[in-house]
């Protein structure tokens, strides 16, 4: 006679899992979130570039092995811990819900990147794919939606770090590559040194670790082993990953030069200062164009008294003249006189303001005897802050999009001035987040680069650091000295190697004047544009299409 026993089922509704169970499930989405603020930590005004290293790393050991719609999960995470602080200071005057409501949206984009590289993580280099899928995101994320938003490029954190000089030979995207690589390189390289290490202690000396994360619903799993020696090829190719970005970097040291090829200039960048922060800073637009007329009529004097040597030329930044010139004679007056006190051309940031259409937000150039002889209007205008897509719906959610009464328009022509016989570029404050706004004016002959900007709106935020590093960036990226004069700070003039040679205090009234060298030969990037960010699509394309590929195989070898 025999018994029959019945299993139990111990997943019933009277066995809850073990504690460490529990635990183990919100391992990985910590992780990810862990990932993502490092990499936050790992951008100015803090010089922690190597954080970046690290982050990429845990994002790696998060990612690797997951199921796509795990690696949008868990990448949607790490994009909220990266960007949700990063960009903290746009809500800095108009409340949370633009800011959350920002973040939320760019953090689709890490997403998307998490999905890609859980997809490509199961392949041979797949570090290399990762990297790939990574700046396909941000590739993405740079044109949409609204012509894009690149704040947070990873390029953009690593204005000190030794990557750097790669931004000459490929651009940001080049940069940002090989920094995820170097840091997905060092997990991998982590991982199979303890795969290796497994394999001599185990009681088989010719025993393998296969995948070991097998993503379930549940969590992860183990996943036996094979009896076959462990390969060296994956451990050279994960140190591979690491090294060879580093020599890439070592190697491209010649590139960064500020020999002073086509002689020198001497620039004043004035800082006005504006009446208050935030977004009322122009209910006194008068007060900002006085402030800053004033700061050149008193540089001026000081070079007349020789404590300042004579400038070839003057910038002042972007909205110092919020009153229309063209359309007000008393701003008119006040501009003349400061340049004419100075004695030489002055780039003067004004809003004009036609009859009909659209605001221009324009650069003139203010000869001292002849007035303005030339304008460029900015060509990236800012979505939400210079017009509203969307106005009445988003009107909605936040009654602020009614202090951009009126929109404004892009302009069409790449803006570069011969000022003094030097040829200087033009890239209006939040343009210098985009690769090509930069590129254009150095293909168009710029010896130097001008960034003027306000960023009196976002008080005394880490937004104004964060945008100088991508000024630095691009002054090796371009290998031109770049000039960033600000309403309310940090202005900053920038050698063609990165380096900060003077920098003025926030919300503080200055003149920097500094001989800077002029340049005109063309680095790999410049030359190449959107080549190497298309190659490193491909890249991530030919990973993601091998990876369902495989995923395709495999399905139909288990039907068969």
């Amino acid at each position: 006679m025999s018994a029959t026993i019945t299993p139990v089922d111990a997943s019933g509704p009277d066995t809850a899992p073990p504690p460490g169970l529990r635990l183990r499930r919100f391992v990985r989405p910590g992780a990810a979130l862990l990932s993502g603020f490092l990499l936050y930590l790992s951008f100015p005004p803090r010089p922690l570039w190597w954080l970046a290293l690290p982050a990429f790393a845990l994002l790696g050991w998060t990612l690797r092995g997951r199921r796509p719609r795990a690696g949008f999960g868990l990448g949607y995470l790490a994009g909220l811990g990266f960007l949700l602080p990063l960009l903290v200071w746009t809500g800095e005057e108009v409340g949370a819900v633009p800011w959350l409501a920002l973040a939320a949206v760019e953090a689709l984009f890490v997403a998307a990147a998490g999905l890609g590289i859980a997809a490509v993580s199961r392949l041979p280099w797949w570090p290399v794919f990762a990297a790939g899928v990574w700046i396909l995101a941000e590739a993405a994320r740079a044109r949409v939606p609204f012509g894009g938003f690149p704040w947070g490029k990873i390029a953009f954190g690593q204005a000190d770090g030794i990557f750097l000089p790669l931004a000459a030979v490929g651009g940001t995207p080049v940069l940002g590559f090989a920094v995820a690589l170097c840091g997905f390189g060092l997990y991998e390289t982590y991982r199979q040194i303890q795969l290796r290490r497994a394999a001599r202690t185990s009681p088989s000396e010719d025993t393998v670790d296969t995948d070991t994360d097998t993503d379930t619903d549940a969590g992860t799993v183990a996943v036996g082993t094979r009896p076959r020696p462990h390969p060296r090829g994956p451990l050279v190719a994960a140190a591979l990953a690491v090294l060879v970005p580093v020599t890439g970097a070592l190697a491209a040291l010649p590139l960064v030069d500020d020999a002073a090829e086509d002689g020198t200039a001497t620039v004043a960048a004035v800082q006005g200062n504006v009446p208050r922060l935030g977004l009322d800073f122009n209910s006194q637009r008068r007060a900002v164009l006085d402030n800053h007329a004033a700061r050149t009529r008193e540089l001026a004097e000081d070079v007349k008294a020789g404590r300042e040597p004579q400038p070839d030329f003057v910038l002042w930044p972007e909205n110092s003249s919020d009153i229309d010139p063209y359309a007000n004679a008393d701003a008119a007056d006040v501009i003349d006189g400061a340049v004419r006190a100075i004695g030489v051309p002055t780039v003067i940031g004004a809003v004009v303001a036609p009859e009909t259409g659209k605001l221009r937000n324009t650069l003139i150039e203010w000869d001292p005897r002849k007035g303005p002889v030339a304008t460029y209007d900015k060509r990236h205008v800012q979505p939400f802050g210079e017009y509203i897509p969307m106005r009445s719906f988003v009107r909605l959610f936040n009654s602020n999009v009614d202090r951009v009464s009126r929109d404004f328009g892009a302009g069409t022509k790449v803006g570069v001035f011969d000022l003094a016989g030097t040829k200087v570029g033009l890239a209006t404050c939040y343009e210098a987040a985009f690769d090509w706004a930069v590129r254009d004016t150095v293909t168009h002959g710029a010896q130097l680069i001008t960034v003027p900007s306000n960023n009196a709106t976002f008080g005394r935020s880490e937004m104004t650091y964060q945008q100088l590093a991508m000024s630095r960036v691009r002054a090796v990226e371009h290998s031109r000295s770049v000039v960033v004069p600000v309403t309310s700070g940090v202005s900053a003039v920038i050698r063609p190697d990165g380096e900060i040679v003077a920098e003025t205090k926030m919300f503080t009234p200055d003149v920097l004047v500094e001989k800077v060298p002029l340049r005109s030969s063309l680095t790999p990037a410049t030359r190449m544009g959107t080549l190497p960010e298309a190659l490193l699509v491909a890249l991530a394309a030919a990973g993601l299409g091998w990876s369902a590929l495989r995923s395709v195989r495999a399905r139909r070898a288990r039907t068969e």
